[in-house]
C-alpha cells in the first residue's frame, strides 16, 4: 500500500470511504452543500479564479484560452451505474488482465460519455484537494456534491474527476462551487494496476463565484 503513489492513494482512499487531509497550515474548511445542478458554464457572476480580486475585466479575458469549452455536467457523467467489482478495482498484474478490464470498463461507459475523450469542456463541481504547493492547488478531485466521508455518502467513481493544472495552481476553494475548464479524457485510469478513476482532467483554468 505506501508503495503506491500518493494521488493513486488518495483516490483509492475515497473509494474505501476515507477522508483526505491537506496539510495542517493550508487545510480548508470543512464542507458541507447540495449537489450541483445544470447551470451556464460562463455566468457573468463568475471571474477566474487564478486572477487576483480587483484584476481588470482585460486581464481576466486575456486569461482565457481560445477554444470554446463544452458545459459538461455531472447530470451527465454521474448518470449511469458503473460498478466498481474487486477484480476490476485491481490490482491487473498482465496484459491479458489489462485488455479484459479496459473491456469491461468501457462497456460500462455510455457511447455518448466516450464520445468527450479528448474534447474541452467546463464541468462544475466542488473542489477536493490531493495537492498543494506553495499555497495553491495544483492536483485536485473535481466532484458531484461535497458529501464525503465522514460528512456523506461516499463518492462513485462517475462522480469525481481528476484534475491536473497544466501550468499554475488554483486557490483552494472547497466551502462553494467551481468551474474547472480543460482537456477531459474517459477512460480507466490505473496506477500500479489499481483503477483511480474513469475521468481525467487537463486543467486549463477554474472560474468561481465572487467572493
Amino acid at each position: 500500500m505506501n508503495s503506491r503513489p500518493t494521488r493513486s492513494l488518495a483516490v483509492l482512499l475515497l473509494l474505501a470511504g476515507c477522508g483526505i487531509k491537506t496539510p495542517p497550515d493550508e487545510r480548508a474548511a470543512e464542507i458541507r452543500g447540495d449537489p450541483i445542478r445544470p447551470s451556464s458554464a460562463t455566468s457573468p457572476q463568475t471571474r477566474p479564479a487564478n486572477i487576483a480580486p480587483g484584476g481588470s475585466p482585460a486581464a481576466a479575458e486575456a486569461s482565457r484560452p481560445a477554444v470554446d469549452s463544452l458545459l459538461v455536467g455531472f447530470d451527465k457523467l454521474s448518470a449511469y451505474k458503473f460498478e466498481v467489482s474487486d477484480d476490476l478495482l485491481g490490482p491487473v498484474t498482465n496484459s491479458v488482465e489489462a485488455a479484459a478490464a479496459t473491456l469491461q470498463t468501457e462497456a460500462m461507459i455510455p457511447a455518448a460519455i466516450r464520445a468527450l475523450d479528448g474534447k474541452h469542456v467546463a464541468i462544475k463541481g466542488f473542489m477536493l484537494p490531493l495537492k498543494v504547493e506553495g499555497g495553491v492547488v495544483t492536483e485536485l478531485l473535481i466532484m458531484k456534491d461535497q458529501s464525503m466521508c465522514c460528512y456523506g455518502s461516499t463518492p462513485k467513481i462517475n462522480e469525481w474527476v481528476s484534475v491536473r493544472m497544466k501550468h499554475k495552481g488554483v486557490k483552494p476553494l472547497m466551502d462553494q462551487p467551481v468551474t474547472l475548464f480543460g482537456q477531459l479524457h474517459v477512460g480507466e485510469a490505473r496506477e500500479n494496476g489499481y483503477l483511480v478513476g474513469i475521468y481525467r482532467l487537463d486543467g486549463e483554468r477554474m472560474e468561481a463565484p465572487e467572493e
